[in-house]
Parts: C-alpha cells; structure tokens; sequence
C-alpha cells in the first residue's frame, strides 16, 4: 500500500467516506477494476436484492405499469438517419445485457436469463399525415399510453423504443423500460451512448465505446456472495442503531384526508432557481466544507421543520450506488434508498443544520452497501397501506455523470432535447428532486400525490423553498424559527410563511393525523 493509501485508510470513517464520495464525484474511485469478478456463462443468474422486491411486487400485481421507469422522450431536429438509429439501439442492446434480460420463476424463486443479440424492439410511427396542429397532442396521448403500457417480466423485451415522424426534420424518441433492468443513472449512460454511436455510424465510423468491464449479473452475483457474514453483520449494526425502534412518522399538513390505501396517482410541479442563487448556495457549501447535496438536504429540512415543528425527521434519499470503477458504465438497477434520520431539535443555525447533515450523510454514505430491501427486512418496521414504511418523503439530488450538457447535440447537423413527460404516478406523499443546470441555475421539482394535497399547495412549498434559500444564503447563522420562507407570492403579499399561519397547520395536522394501522407491507419504493 502507498503511504497515501495508508494515510487514507487511518482516517476517521467520516473523513474517509467523505474522501471516497467527492472521489467519485470528480470520476475517480480507489476500488481496483478486479473487485467484481467477472462470472461463467451459464442459464440463469441470481437477482440482485433491488431486483428481487421488483420481482415479487410485479407477482402480486402481474401486469402493473407501476414500476416502469419514468419514460424518456427525446425530440431530435434535423435530417435524422432513422435507420442509422434503428442500429444504434441494436449495438447499445448488443452491448447491455440488462436491455435483453428476463426474469423467470423456478421452483418459486426468481432467476434471470441472457438473451442472445437481437434487434433491439423499435417500433416507428409516422404522424405526418395529420394535421400540424394535431401532431402535438398525438404525440402526448402516444406518450402517455406508452408510459402506462406493462412489461412481462418472463417474456420480455423490457426495453421499447418509439420513433415518431413529426415532420420532415422532427423527430421525437420514446424510451421506456421496467425499473428491474435501470435507473436513472442508466437511462443518462443509454442516452449518451445513443448520441456517440449515432453519431460515428452516420458518419461511417466504427464504434467508439471500450468495451464493458463486468456485466450487471455480475454485480447481482458479487452482491450475493459478498454481503454476509461480517459485513452484513457491521452494516446492519450501524442501521440499527440509527433507525432502530418506533420511527417518526411525518406529520405535513395535507389537503385532503389521507386514504386508508395508497392510490399512488400523482404530478409533477417544476420551479428553476436562478443562475444567481445557485452561485450563491454553491459559495456556502465551500464556505461550510459541505456538498451541494448537503447544503440543499438541510434547506429541505428547515422547510419541513416549519410545516411540521417535528424535531426527529426521517427522509429517504436515493443514492447511485455505483462506489466500484466497474459499475459507472453499466446499465442496470444499482440505485439505493438511505434513510437519513436528522435531529433538528434546539432551534439551531442554518450552519448548524448544516453540520449535523454532514454527520449523518457521511456516517450514511460509510455504510450505503445494506440494499434497502434488507433495511427493510431487519428493521420490520410497522406496515400501513395508507403510507410507506420508514419514511414519507423523498429528497434526491440528481448528479448522473456528464451533467446536463451531454443531452444537447446527436451527430453533426441534429440538435437534441429531453422532454419532460408526467406519467402521473407519487409512490411517495410528495418527492423533492434537484436537479443542477449548471449554467441555468436549479431545477427544483416536487412529484406529489394529488389525494393529499393542491397544485397550489405544492407550487407555494416551491417558492418557499427558493426563498429559504435565499434567506439562508444572505445569513447563514439564521435559526430555523426565525428563517424567512414567504415571498411576494405567497399569500397575497401577506407576511405569513406558512399556508394561513401557524393556526390554520394546526387545525389541519388535527383533522389529518390518524393512528396507524397494521398491515401488509406496501412495498417501499426509491
């Protein structure tokens, strides 16, 4: 070992982790390329943890769209080759054998299965012959539809692609896939592979792309064998301790009663911060030695501390899950749930918000190996249809590797835009995702479930939080009571930082709040 490899294995467990996070941030890692091996071919291969709860969900509802990832819609400008991308999607299909993986019962346990090499499924759809003005709602009933359409995890493909002719030089691409086989990290690798195949083919150059390292069942494999024994006995202490016994359960105020049942029908509401802010907040994540991440995290907290005054909050936070070199450029289900339990009690500063974030994400991060499905199976926390278990509310930062940018050009003479498409769904109450522009600033969303609360609820929750942080990035050393959350929006102009003050949240916390019930497990989602 290098003496700096042994001045970073005597580092506290805080400083290493977060060592080893911004290392992976900036595209570096310490794990060496042979740390998972490389498996035999054979029929059938072992289901990763994540992939075995989808499993088991898609048993109990066959034929459920619920677990299809979000669909991607890419609209492209210029003289498309759609044969040339028909091949591209057959070499990034050749190339990823997730995208040709199915999922087989023997003996009533899951297996998955390697299909050989095949054309990858593209179906095109040709809307020129309708009026201009109707191509555009075609286009997002076809969306809609292709987003609510159900994979068969047995028979497959798991991947469908969609090219729909607009005109003669507009094109737009819908991807969708079942969760089981990618994430989101995975969808950006496919769409940055698109645009670098695409572009050499049409170009009459040969592929571009190194070969892959590991495939995914090689992960699924490795994760089997390695997590037991003493790592799993390490990692299930350290969960235990910190989400052990009863848990919180978030008590934000609603719009509506809550379901004895979750319905899970949801939107999507977006707000961009400026360019300015977002200098701003990155300027106070150096100043307090803390990432982006974090910095947002604690923003997120204090928003919830004064909906709720609760000082014991519990968030998933979802996490790549891809800490090995080997993992960065496969295509599969890696993603993580973490449940960071923040104490936010004493009315700390900001700054201190800010500390205590750290501490618990970094501790977090050192132990992000226990899949959740396993938290979940250790913990046994109390069941009730008509809300997740662990936690309520979900907060991601999106960070997948190229940034935004590397969605904005396919070939030489074709211009590229992602569109945003609602499917419509909240497996959670309500999800913050954010999402770093860079040169636009952040984008803020919310994925809300419509039986608990308004659209206008939820777009004042927006700029509230944009006002939070403007407030905490003018002063940092704020408490959290005295933080200002209102803006010129809200309420008419009128000073109250909460939805009709403090009396009105809790005459509804009181109409809302409900004892638990003991049920069957909802199935947790990240």
């Amino acid at each position: 070992m290098s003496d700096l490899g042994k001045r970073i294995e005597q580092l506290p467990p805080e400083k290493r982790a977060l060592l080893e996070l911004l290392m992976q941030r900036k595209g570096l890692s310490r794990s060496p390329v042979g740390s998972i091996p490389r498996v035999p071919e054979r029929d059938s291969y072992p289901l990763s943890f994540a992939q075995q709860r989808l499993w088991f969900m898609d048993q109990m509802e066959p034929g459920s769209p619920f677990y299809n990832e979000p669909l991607l819609a890419i609209r492209i400008r210029g003289p498309l080759d759609s044969e040339v991308l028909v091949r591209t999607f057959d070499e990034i299909v050749r190339r990823h054998e997730s995208l040709r993986t199915t999922f087989a019962n023997v003996d009533g346990k899951p297996v998955q299965r390697i299909s050989p090499p095949a054309p990858a499924p593209v179906t095109a759809v040709d809307l020129r012959g309708l009026p201009a003005g109707q191509r555009e709602v075609k286009l997002r009933e076809l969306a809609q539809e292709e987003a609510g359409r159900p994979f068969d995890l047995s028979a497959g493909p798991l991947l469908r692609v969609t090219i729909v002719r607009l005109g003669g030089e507009d094109h737009t691409v819908l991807i969708e896939m079942h969760h089981i086989i990618t994430d989101g990290w995975s969808n950006r690798i496919l769409l940055r592979e698109m645009m670098q195949l695409y572009d050499a083919a049409s170009k009459g150059r040969p592929n571009p792309l190194p070969g892959l390292p590991i495939r995914y069942v090689d992960f699924a494999v490795w994760q089997n064998q390695w997590l037991k024994g003493k790592v799993l006995e390490e990692l299930t202490a350290y969960w235990k301790r910190q989400l052990g016994g009863r848990l919180p359960v978030l008590q934000l105020p609603t719009d509506f009663p809550r379901p004895a049942v979750q319905r899970y029908i949801g939107r999507l509401e977006t707000r961009i911060l400026d360019r300015g802010l977002s200098e701003k907040v990155k300027q106070l994540c150096r100043g307090e030695d803390c990432t982006l991440f974090m910095t947002l995290f604690a923003a997120f907290l204090a928003l919830l501390y004064r909906y709720t005054r609760q000082e014991d909050l519990v968030i998933g936070c979802p996490v790549a899950n891809r800490n090995r070199v080997e993992t960065e450029g496969v295509i599969g289900f890696f993603v993580n749930t973490l449940v960071l339990r923040v104490d936010v009690s004493g009315n700390p500063r900001f700054t201190e918000l800010m500390r205590r974030v750290k501490k618990v994400a970094v501790d977090a991060y050192a132990h992000e190996d226990l899949p959740f499905e396993k938290m979940v199976e250790i913990l046994q926390p109390e069941r009730d249809l008509s809300r997740q278990a662990l936690f309520q509310v979900l907060f991601v930062l999106h960070n997948y590797p190229g940034g935004p940018g590397d969605v904005q050009g396919l070939g030489q003479y074709l211009t590229l835009t992602r569109i945003e498409v609602d499917g419509g769904e909240s497996k959670m109450d309500f999800a913050m995702a954010i999402t770093d522009l860079e040169e636009e600033g952040i984008k803020a969303q919310i994925n809300y479930s419509t039986d608990l609360f308004k659209t206008q609820t939820v777009r004042r929750m927006l700029r509230q939080y944009e006002s939070l942080l403007r407030s905490v990035t003018a002063n940092p050393e704020t408490c959290l009571s005295a933080i200002r959350i209102s803006s010129e929006e809200d309420e008419g102009g009128r000073p109250a930082d909460l939805p009709g003050g403090r009396g009105d949240i809790a005459r509804r916390l009181k109409s809302t709040t409900r004892k638990p019930v003991i049920i069957a497990p909802p199935g947790e989602e990240s």
